[in-house]
């Protein structure tokens, strides 16, 4: 990490869900929180709470120096909004394979 960066992966217990279209598409009570300097707090949920069948792979990739090289998956009607780590750099190997949604809510 570089100097004044932090990144933190906990287990959380809030309920969240992603809802596209009035669909709920993915919804858990696990999810892990990842906190990021100068980023909201991202919620990463495990793939058996996320209907996956509701996804298309993009061609789409990113790269982050500190959490790696992302994949992205695409929603009708919205490209790209869904991302996750399948190799993670070893401080946040935690979220491999956890899915993240650029829309959550959190259920209270």
């Amino acid at each position: 990490m570089t100097s004044g960066h932090r990144i933190t992966v906990e287990q959380g217990a809030e309920h969240v869900r992603a809802v596209h279209q009035g669909q709920v598409v993915a919804e858990s009570r696990r999810p892990l929180v990842l906190r990021e300097t100068g980023c909201p707090p991202r919620y990463y949920l495990p793939p058996e709470d996320v209907r996956t069948e509701l996804l298309t792979p993009s061609d789409t990739h990113t790269h982050c120096p500190f959490k790696g090289d992302a994949s992205y998956w695409s929603l009708p009607g919205a490209t790209d909004a869904v991302w996750a780590y399948p190799d993670p750099k070893p401080e946040v190997a935690d979220i491999k394979d956890h899915l993240c949604f650029y829309e959550t809510e959190v259920v209270r």
